[in-house]
């Protein structure tokens, strides 16, 4: 069964730091491109970051480009989101999610789960004073 288990999230001021972690499982997860989406309240979902599978190449939304960092594991199994500088915009849910392997890529920008194979559950971030 394919599973991918975000964490990490939680309540943090602005200025602060976070590192979420997405622990995955049932597929082979170093062939795959990665990507962390969010969707914050009353918003639709938003495209963060994006990773190849062997973590040379790297992408970033522009709201987020120079505070996060994705990065990967592969003999872990997990992909993370090192989240710097945090600002009241970047309250949302994180999710992971795994791109299809014939289309996947370091630059595929999709905010759509549903364009994904498959995602997890997500992790709450709020960034609040």
């Amino acid at each position: 069964e394919v599973q991918l288990v975000e964490s990490g999230g939680g309540l943090v001021q602005p200025g602060g730091s976070l590192r979420l972690s997405c622990a995955t499982s049932g597929f082979i997860f170093s062939t795959y491109a990665m990507s962390w989406v969010r969707q914050a309240p009353g918003k639709g979902p938003e495209w963060v970051s994006s990773i190849d599978n062997g973590g040379g190449s790297r992408s970033y939304a522009d709201s987020v480009k120079g505070r996060f960092t994705i990065s990967r594991d592969n003999a872990k199994n997990t992909l993370y989101l090192q989240m710097n500088s945090l600002k009241s915009e970047d309250t949302a849910v994180y999710y992971c999610a795994a791109q299809w392997r014939t289309s996947g890529s370091a630059y595929f920008r999709s905010p759509q789960l549903s364009e994904y194979r498959a995602w997890g559950q997500g992790t709450q971030v709020t960034v609040s004073s």
